[in-house]
């Protein structure tokens, strides 16, 4: 009687895994149709827990077969390099999320009930989050570089109107008599004009009159208010506006242009290098991906 039971038992329950298509596999991993389906309907809950891993609100099959591939490999890359998020750091982590929250864990799980997610699935998430995490500070981190002058380049270009700025610079003065000079069109051109100047050393008779004095090293504070707005207006490599002044035409070439670390700037600091650093940091991550994936056996069917 019990073998007659098996032999209707079995033929159901392997009937009933034929439903689940496989969908994809990295090496041993296998990954199902309906995993991808439970992903996809609890996105939004999974982007709250996980913003950094579920950036977008929505995601095609196959972008989530492709995430969950992905963080099979930063499991096993962060395994090579010895660093394992063992089940009671995620506990650990997730009794500091109800602490800073007020909740006890009843209302955790009522809030998560709320969601359709169960409480597996966030210990997971969590896991992955904090795999993200160490995957990011130890492996993408190393891979980019940004320099002091990028951040001040990105102050300056986010707060171009903030009259507070400060800059050194190291500058050029060119000038000529202004009654040397016999149009205001001359006039006009003669950044131009010197740029073409620089290039090739040949300058049109009527500012055969040039002068250059090199300024040195300047700060905006030593100059006058007029002046300092021209400046900080002209890029590095680049000759000013025309600037008058007792009989004198300028135009200042700027060498070097370096914004002054004030208070503000130095307060922003680290958030502007959060912020150029998770812009870089997915073309970069993307490249990794793609060139680490090689070594691993993928098959997707989606």
């Amino acid at each position: 009687m019990f073998k007659i039971l098996l032999l209707f038992i079995i033929p159901i329950s392997s009937y009933a895994k034929l439903l689940d298509k496989v969908v994809g596999v990295i090496n041993e991993n296998v990954y199902t149709l309906s995993e991808i389906k439970r992903i996809k309907e609890t996105v939004n809950i999974r982007k709250e827990i996980s913003p950094f891993i579920y950036a977008k609100n929505k995601y095609a099959e196959l972008e989530i077969l492709n995430l969950i591939q992905r963080s099979f490999i930063i499991k096993d890359k962060l395994s090579e390099l010895g660093f394992v998020i063992g089940d009671d750091a995620v506990e650990s982590r997730i009794n500091e999320t109800e602490k800073s929250l007020g909740l006890n864990r009843t209302e955790l799980l009522q809030f998560l009930k709320s969601k359709n997610i169960s409480f597996n699935e966030y210990f997971e998430l969590i896991r992955e989050a904090m795999e993200y995490s160490v995957f990011q500070r130890r492996i993408i981190a190393p891979l980019i570089t940004i320099t002091d002058q990028e951040l001040k380049n990105y102050y300056f270009k986010n707060n171009s109107n903030n009259k507070v700025l400060r800059f050194k610079y190291k500058v050029v003065d060119f000038s000529l008599p202004a009654n040397a000079v016999a149009t205001s069109t001359d006039e006009q051109n003669l950044p131009q004009v010197l740029l073409k100047y620089q290039k090739t050393g040949i300058i049109p008779e009527v500012y055969k009159e040039i002068d250059t004095i090199d300024l040195g090293n300047i700060s905006d504070e030593d100059l006058p208010k007029e002046l300092s707005a021209l400046l900080k207006t002209t890029d590095e490599k680049q000759f000013s506006k025309i600037y008058k002044k007792d009989g004198l035409i300028h135009s200042f070439y700027v060498i070097e242009k370096d914004l002054v670390e004030s208070s503000e700037f130095i307060r922003q600091k680290n958030m502007i290098y959060n912020q150029i650093f998770m812009n870089r940091s997915e073309s970069v991550s993307n490249n990794w991906f793609n060139r680490e994936i090689l070594n691993y056996y993928v098959v997707n069917n989606l």
